[in-house]
């Protein structure tokens, strides 16, 4: 039986508790399957023992604490990921993934759990420009994209002239091959998200920058297929992350502390 004293301490513990931490579902062990591309350090990518890290990776391992649910990964290129999780294939998908409306007409998404502003990485040597219009003035320069993702219509629409078909922009399959054809010297130009674009500069070694100005500000949520009764749950989860400061602690680590091949 508990003292007056425990009893009385536990009850002031719990009051401290944010009220989304006090009201988490308790899943009851449910096996969740999340699918991810593993290519946008340090949200989610291979060490260089191949084991599969970052910020996503910490955040879900907290929510399946938190809910009481097990989590296994299956791994799939960006783009069949949303198709794959509007059929039902996987419970959750997590890359890194944009808000949009055209999406949520395919996928359920969850609140936002990151806010982040799309940047140019380019080689640390550049010089021939130094933002977007730069950029565009000079027909002899490359940009790298997926086709389908945030990057790559802000490209078109952003900095070049709004054709989809625009010979400067060189297509590929995931973001890492982007990234390789930018070192290589195969492109000039890699459009992401800040939080990719930090990662890859910080494990650059000088390799790579970022230039000019944001191009924009994109919300991240993990997707579920249309009414998915997962979202409801994910979405406390993180809130009462957003709320006991865990969310600020895995920027810390993974934006300032970390850096990849540590």
């Amino acid at each position: 039986m508990l003292t007056r004293r425990a009893a009385l301490a536990a009850i002031a513990l719990f009051a401290a508790l944010p009220a989304a931490a006090q009201d988490l579902p308790d899943l009851g062990g449910r096996e969740i399957t999340v699918v991810t591309e593993n290519a946008y350090p340090p949200l989610q990518f291979l060490d260089g023992n191949g084991n599969q890290i970052g910020w996503e990776y910490d955040a879900m391992a907290e929510i399946a604490k938190r809910l009481n649910a097990k989590i296994t990964y299956e791994n799939i290129s960006w783009d069949a990921m949303i198709p794959a999780v509007s059929e039902g294939q996987f419970d959750i998908g997590m890359t890194g993934i944009t808000i949009r409306d055209d999406r949520k007409e395919m996928v359920d998404f969850s609140d936002p759990y990151m806010h982040s502003e799309m940047v140019m990485l380019v080689r640390g040597d550049e010089t021939r420009f130094t933002d977007a219009a730069s950029f565009a003035a000079d027909p002899d320069l490359l940009m790298a994209a997926q086709p389908g993702t945030t990057p790559f219509y802000v490209g078109v629409y952003d900095v070049l002239d709004g054709d989809e078909a625009n010979p400067r922009i060189k297509l590929f399959e995931t973001f890492g091959a982007e990234v390789q054809a930018l070192q290589a010297g195969d492109v000039d130009l890699v459009l992401t998200d800040g939080t990719a674009g930090k990662g890859y500069v910080a494990a650059s070694d000088g390799g790579l920058k970022l230039i000019g100005e944001p191009l924009g500000a994109e919300d991240f949520g993990f997707i579920f297929p249309k009414g998915s009764d997962l979202v409801a749950p994910i979405n406390a989860a993180i809130a009462s992350m957003q709320a006991d400061g865990t969310i600020e602690k895995l920027n810390k680590h993974w934006f300032l502390d970390f850096k990849q091949g540590e």
